[in-house]
């Protein structure tokens, strides 16, 4: 071995058996930076206690299947199968799904807080990707045991 002529091997310190600072330093660091710069494909975002689909009077009787589903939040998120995505993406990803899918639909299941106009241009971007559109709502309940107020 290259170190015996110097005897090298004899000035070497031995190696600690515990962790020192520096691993609790990057753990730290590594929590710190998940936390604040975390990516959609690692640390999804999902759909907070606060989302409410509205009701309305006779929404089963129009119910129908569709093929594909987005989440719209009161804040303007859009919740998409690949994740958070903005208006332009939602295009992009509709896009790509009609290509794959005959006679698409979409399912909004929007928030009751959601604005009009941005549902308005929701539905327009999916018209012009080629999607039939329904909203989603909930049937209301008498206050019994599965009412949402």
């Amino acid at each position: 071995m290259i170190t015996r002529p110097l005897d090298l091997a004899s000035h070497l310190r031995v190696p600690p058996r515990y962790f020192d600072f520096l691993f609790y330093v990057n753990a730290g660091l590594l929590v710190l930076f998940f936390s604040l710069f975390g990516s959609r494909f690692v640390l999804a975002p999902g759909l907070g206690v606060d989302f409410q689909v509205p009701e309305m009077a006779g929404a089963t009787a129009g119910a129908q299947p569709t093929t594909h589903r987005i989440t719209v939040r009161r804040s303007g998120q859009i919740f998409a199968d690949d994740g958070l995505v903005s208006l332009k993406q939602l295009g992009l990803w509709l896009e790509r799904q009609k290509a794959m899918t005959p006679k698409p639909s979409l399912l909004i299941l929007a928030s009751s807080g959601v604005r009009n106009d941005e549902l308005a241009e929701i539905v327009t971007v999916a018209r012009r990707a080629g999607f039939a559109v329904v909203w989603g709502a909930l049937e209301p309940t008498d206050g019994g045991e599965g009412s949402r107020k």
